[in-house]
């Protein structure tokens, strides 16, 4: 393993980092203070030293989040923050379908690859977490879901073991941290140790994931619904082919009891516990962490189990030498979804779709026996971080150097038998890791000139370097089921080493190495407490930029006025005043090596059927990448580019703090594939010039609407609410639209736009009321399909009588404008109520499963991927009646999906999360020693309680990225816990 030496060296010294920018770890304590708030003495406060601006960047009540059975950071997130919003698609416990957007889109999402593009970089402790990169796609025929275990990286980290979340959004906060956090960034910091603090401190929970309930059909309503269609159009050629699952009333598989519900949807066991240990002394402390998490999904038996463990370690060798260490593990085994579409783009092979799985509870318990006792899935990944820091003080001068890696890697084996699969077995094997290890120094230097003059300076440089790898290897057609492993020769000096002895193999590896090396240096002036300017300028080189763009340079301007000492002495009106502005430019990395290199050859000798064949022959072979797109040379560096300004204000004696920012990030210089001419042989060639813009306005409130003595009625409210808007500026060559598959881009509007047919009135009745061209008699047509009675009428723009994508309108958006959350706190005593309210408005859905369900005689039966049916095709999630009735033999296809008919308000409203609490500390009758008791918090909690929403389909956020629901994606299941937090 490349990382050996690292971890061995790391164990042999203690494990550490830095708490980058955070406070110093020793400090005097007394009596007094050992009696405050031990969730805060966990870990040193923080002092976001290292942001230009402190005022772009928000901080998560963690306190609260802990308590709830969230699995993933972006879970945790979500609604939770300003300008933050999170898109969980599928609801299966450790998924890696979630994302996270800070103010915005900033590119087009033409591929699952760019969504990795446009994610913030989250850091714990200071190190910048390493994810999956999506070069793994490049040998998928389909893109459902990455290959190998697909778990969610960010559900390693333990939301109990964390002292604090701050969302860093602008270009002024972000500049320390450089290219990385181009798109924002995610700091958060782990409980540590702390100066002469011992405690001992417990957190658990036991609940359960409340199963759905839905009303299930079976074939005699299916065969209702279609019926309509053929007793209107179908020809007895199309009445001979009725389906034949459909066509016998008296099968009892089909036409019985539907209770699949039964073994697919259970009420699930969530629960937690952990643990953790602080001690020492004010020259030398501890604290260790321990935890075990499982929660499970309320269908399809899916589960996640996670192991953590950490440890930390401080020390003061000299009174102006400090050195600190740490080291986090974390271990995560998943029961994925057991769906066909899953299993069927794994295996790369579709088999007879001709009749869907039937909804009775025999047949369906057939499949998940063979599941059981005939295949297996297993899924596990492992992580591990740590650092070693040393900070040395002399007068004015600070030091600070440390080295940091983080570390995870990942097994998947499967087996799936020849019963499940038209007589042909199955075999896979996924070994992948990726490593990150840092190296970072700097200086700073404080200096007073006078009471109102201050100067600080500070210098730095950083190298990371990062490393992914993959081995993927998938074989059919073993001998027997017995065999459910890859047998090969592992002996390196006989001809057959490595070669499969049972099964036919495929196999593939890939790895990618790059370089960061960066180098930074910041001036800050305080006059009076009243203005402060600040100004950044630092020099990114990338190894995965090409040698003559290697480097980019980017400056960052902050100003910040403070009104404060101008203000009435009165404070029952205005408390506080200030105002913020700033200007930043910021290189964006790239994820992928290729576009270093420049033109290249790679391994490109695959079809549609096959896009990741690799040999002619039998002969491994290189070409050009004729598939993937051309590079050309001189790519320079994409930026952000962002104009931020900001009011801060507190009212009534600061009872009411509000914070106002405006900003405007310009993305500019993207990539983009573009079409070339078909007689090159390639599909496209990548070319810079892609800007897009995303403006908008964030509003943070917080009032604390009653408020009373510790042990009277308290009320304190949050609200925050972001809008956003994007708008393409440039397309590369000057061009003003491009198609590119399905997605249409046009500069001047936004890149999230659905570009759909307009519906003008119903149907055509006959061929007759067709429209002809009184021109040249040209029947209005699609595509050069005329149209026919029973076809939709769709609105031809540009009057050609030629339906086709110059005919589509821009029809809704699918990221919203509009976010927020609404948050309220209740204490009374030792009692504490809280209940958060999630919205996500303006935002619109193109409901595909609609689509799908009237297109039947087009998907149905086909050799493709798109045509399964699920056991949950057998639920009633769609009302008919409210759609238009087309042919649905017609050649137009007329339920086709880009059409304005299946375009629906996707805005929401959700009762997020609600727990109530109660603290038992310093009760006689737990302990008679009151002062050991620091807290003995007993909680219940309810999560995902209702949503409000006009989408006609199922759960508005169980959608693609894209804004597209396919009808696919777990539900996010209601949960309900109780717990306790007990700290001595």
């Amino acid at each position: 393993m490349n990382c050996q030496w690292i971890l061995v060296s790391f164990f042999l010294v203690g494990l550490g980092f830095p708490l980058s920018g955070y406070s110093a770890v020793f400090q005097d304590t007394t009596a007094k203070n050992s009696l405050q708030d031990t969730v805060a003495k966990d870990s040193g406060i923080v002092e976001l030293r290292r942001f230009v601006s402190i005022r772009n960047v928000d901080s998560l009540n963690v306190k609260k989040i802990a308590m709830y059975p969230f699995v993933s950071l972006q879970q945790v997130l979500k609604g939770n923050a300003a300008g933050v919003y999170v898109q969980e698609t599928n609801g299966e416990p450790g998924t890696t379908e979630q994302s996270l957007l800070i103010r915005g889109l900033s590119m087009p999402l033409l591929s699952r690859k760019d969504i990795y593009q446009v994610q913030p970089q989250v850091y714990v402790n200071g190190i910048p977490l390493i994810q999956d990169n999506p070069f793994m796609f490049d040998v998928q025929k389909f893109d459902y879901a990455p290959i190998g275990t697909a778990t969610n990286l960010l559900a390693t980290i333990d939301m109990d073991n964390i002292e604090s979340i701050n969302v860093v959004k602008g270009g002024a906060a972000a500049a320390i941290y450089g290219p990385r956090a181009a798109n924002g960034a995610i700091l958060i910091t782990t409980k540590n140790a702390q100066a002469g603090m011992k405690q001992i401190s417990v957190n658990s929970y036991f609940g359960m994931a409340q199963k759905d309930n839905l009303t299930t059909t079976n074939a005699q309503d299916e065969s209702t619904f279609r019926m309509p269609f053929y007793q209107k159009f179908a020809s007895p050629a199309d009445m001979d082919n009725y389906p034949a699952y459909l066509r016998d009333a008296t099968n009892e598989n089909y036409y019985g009891p539907s209770n699949w519900t039964d073994l697919y949807y259970k009420t699930s066991p969530v629960r937690s516990v952990n643990a953790s240990i602080t001690g020492g002394t004010n020259r030398s402390n501890f604290r260790f962490f321990g935890g075990n998490t499982s929660t499970s999904g309320n269908a399809d038996d899916t589960k996640l189990d996670k192991y953590n463990a950490s440890f930390f370690i401080n020390m003061l060798p000299l009174p102006w030498l400090t050195v600190s260490s740490m080291i986090n593990a974390t271990r995560l085994e998943r029961d994925r979804n057991r769906s066909f579409r899953d299993r069927f783009s794994e295996m790369q092979y579709i088999p007879d779709l001709t009749s869907p799985i039937a909804p009775n509870k025999i047949i369906y318990g057939n499949l998940l026996n063979e599941y059981q006792a005939k295949s297996f899935d297993d899924n596990k990944n492992s992580a591990i971080q740590g650092y070693f820091s040393l900070s040395a003080k002399f007068k004015k001068l600070d030091f600070t150097s440390r080295v940091g890696f983080d570390y995870n890697e990942s097994t998947r084996d499967v087996f799936f038998p020849s019963t499940m699969l038209d007589g042909n077995n199955y075999v896979s094997n996924y070994y992948g890791y990726n490593q990150r290890v840092v190296i970072e120094n700097s200086v700073s230097y404080k200096h007073d000139f006078n009471e109102k003059h201050k100067l600080n300076l500070e210098a730095g440089h950083s190298f990371q370097s990062d490393f992914n790898r993959y081995n993927y290897a998938y074989g059919y057609k073993g001998s027997s089921d017995y065999i459910r492993i890859n047998v090969v020769n592992g002996n390196s000096k006989e001809s057959d080493y490595l070669l499969p002895k049972d099964f036919i193999v495929f196999r593939f590896t890939d790895r990618q190495k790059a370089n960061l090396s960066s180098l930074f240096a910041k001036a800050e002036y305080n006059y009076n407490d009243e203005l402060s300017l600040t100004a950044v300028a630092r020099t990114d080189g990338s190894s995965n930029m090409q040698p003559s763009a290697r480097w980019f340079i980017s400056p960052i301007v902050n100003a910040e006025y403070n009104f404060n000492k101008i203000l009435p002495q009165d404070k029952s009106a205005i408390s506080s005043l200030s105002v913020t502005a700033s200007w930043s430019r910021i290189g964006n990395l790239l994820l992928n090596d290729r576009f270093a290199a420049g033109p290249q050859y790679t391994v490109d000798l695959g079809w549609s059927a096959n896009p990741a064949f690799y040999s002619y022959a039998g002969f491994g072979t290189l070409s050009r990448p004729y598939t993937a797109g051309w590079v050309g040379y001189d790519i320079p560096w994409s930026y952000v580019q962002e104009t931020n300004i900001g009011v801060n204000a507190g009212f009534l004696n600061s009872r009411i703090q509000a914070r106002l920012e405006l900003y405007s990030k310009n993305n500019n210089r993207m990539l983009l594939a573009m079409p070339v001419i078909a007689e090159s042989g390639y599909t496209s060639s990548y070319q810079s010039g892609m800007d897009v813009n995303n403006s908008g306005v964030e509003l943070m409130l917080q009032a604390s609407i009653f408020k009373g003595r510790k042990d009277q009625f308290n009320w304190m409210a949050n609200v925050n609410a972001s809008y956003n808007q994007n708008k393409l500026k440039a397309l590369p060559g000057g061009i003003s639209e491009i198609l590119i598959g399905t997605q249409k881009l046009v500069v001047g509007e936004a890149i999230d736009k659905f570009w759909v047919l307009k519906t003008q009135g119903e149907a055509f009745q006959t061929d007759a009321d067709v429209p002809v061209n009184p021109q040249n008699y040209q029947i209005l047509n699609y595509k050069g399909l005329a149209f026919k009675g029973g076809d939709p009428r769709w609105k031809d723009l540009n009057g050609d009588y030629t339906i086709n994508e110059r005919d589509k309108v821009a029809l809704g958006n699918y990221i919203p404008k509009l976010t927020g959350n609404f948050a309220n706190n209740f204490t009374y005593r030792k009692f504490s109520l809280d209940f958060n309210l999630y919205f996500a408005l303006g935002r619109n859905i193109l409901n595909q499963a609609a689509a799908n369900r009237f297109d039947f005689i087009n998907r149905g039966g086909q050799n493709d991927i798109s045509s399964i049916d699920e056991i949950t095709f057998w639920k009633k999630d769609l009302n008919a009646a409210s759609y238009p009735v087309y042919n649905p033999w017609s050649a137009v296809q007329a339920y086709r999906a880009d059409q304005d008919i299946f375009i629906e308000n996707g805005s929401f409203l959700k009762l997020r999360s609600l727990s109530l609490g109660y603290d038992f500390a310093g009760m006689s009758f737990l302990n008679k020693d009151r002062s050991t008791q620091h807290r003995f918090l007993v909680y219940v909690t309810a999560t995902n309680l209702f949503t409000i929403s006009p989408y006609t389909g199922g759960d508005p956020e169980l959608v693609g990225y894209t804004g597209i629901d396919s009808g696919y994606g777990l539900s996010i299941p209601r949960t309900y816990t109780l717990g306790f937090k007990i700290d001595l």
